[in-house]
């Protein structure tokens, strides 16, 4: 183990992370997850051919991209506060209004304490899977929460 400069333990593991749903929906008693993926950003390039320059082909920056951040979990109850925020979102058939909400991601240390963390703005639920039922499995059962959201920062 090596000590970096600001004492944290390099490199983090990877098990141990809080994700936090706004809380006006009393949602962050309600987040706990086997698997974060989607954090990423990317910068969205355009290839421009300059005429009579053919040794290259320039990238011009276009903008931000990100993928869909997704949650997984055991199946929750349906009284889950983050259960319902998806079937509000899903099955209401657009009849209701989508209740955009923050989300933080918090990797976190031996002690509890967050040592780098991330936030999505206006999340909202995009997909919301149950994964495949097998009789010779012998496994809980997983539900998928695919968010999507506007913008990400890194806050730790």
């Amino acid at each position: 183990m090596s000590i970096s400069l600001f004492g944290d333990v390099y490199p983090p593991s990877a098990f141990y992370f809080k994700v936090v749903v706004a809380p006006p929906l009393g949602l962050a008693a309600d987040t706990s997850f086997q698997e974060v993926s989607g954090i990423d950003i990317e910068m969205d390039v355009e290839s421009v051919v300059e005429g009579g320059e053919n040794r290259f082909v320039r990238q011009l920056p276009k903008g931000i991209k990100h993928s869909n951040l997704s949650l997984k979990r055991g199946i929750a109850p349906l009284t889950s506060p983050l259960v319902l925020w998806c079937k509000a979102t899903l099955e209401s058939g657009l009849s209701l209004a989508i209740k955009p909400l923050p989300v933080l991601v918090f990797l976190m240390n031996e002690d509890k304490v967050p040592i780098r963390g991330w936030s999505f703005d206006s999340a909202y639920p995009l997909k919301w899977e149950v994964e495949s039922f097998g009789s010779t499995k012998n496994e809980v059962a997983i539900e998928k929460i695919v968010l999507s959201y506007t913008s990400s920062n890194r806050i730790i």
